[in-house]
């Protein structure tokens, strides 16, 4: 068996009211919204497949660290510093909730920002070389 994982094709996410937040996604995010139900919605932004699932009320994607920390799930990246502080700004003037930039002590900075139901991400001002050589560099 020589053959390996290559990519991560889709990403859940718990929401309340799917209607709401795929709206949420789209009109935030600039997220491509490809199929809907009462159930869940197909988004397709950030180079992936992104579904939001109804779920039950107080359900999120976040998880305490060992240091009993809420944590997110997904890191999204962007390329470079002057990216990322755009991002956040524009994110700042569209309302969404969003946490200062941090210098973490690693390269890059990054923020962390929540959608309706509280589910948090990160952004980081780094992209990762494999992508950069494989599609920013065509």
């Amino acid at each position: 068996m020589g053959e390996t994982l290559i990519r991560i094709g889709t990403t859940y996410i718990p929401v309340i009211d799917v209607e709401l937040s795929c709206d949420w996604y789209v009109n935030k995010l600039g997220a491509e919204c490809s199929y809907k139900d009462n159930d869940k919605a197909i988004l397709n932004f950030a180079n992936q497949s992104i579904f939001l699932v109804r779920s039950m009320t107080n359900q999120s994607a976040n998880f305490l660290d060992s240091y009993g920390e809420e944590h997110f799930s997904i890191t999204f990246e962007v390329n470079g510093l002057s990216a990322l502080e755009s991002i956040h700004k524009d994110f700042i003037d569209k309302g969404i909730r969003v946490g200062d930039v941090e210098n973490r002590g690693h390269v890059g900075r990054n923020f962390v920002f929540y959608d309706l139901d509280g589910n948090k991400f990160d952004v980081w001002s780094e992209l990762s070389p494999k992508f950069k050589a494989k599609y920013l560099n065509m």
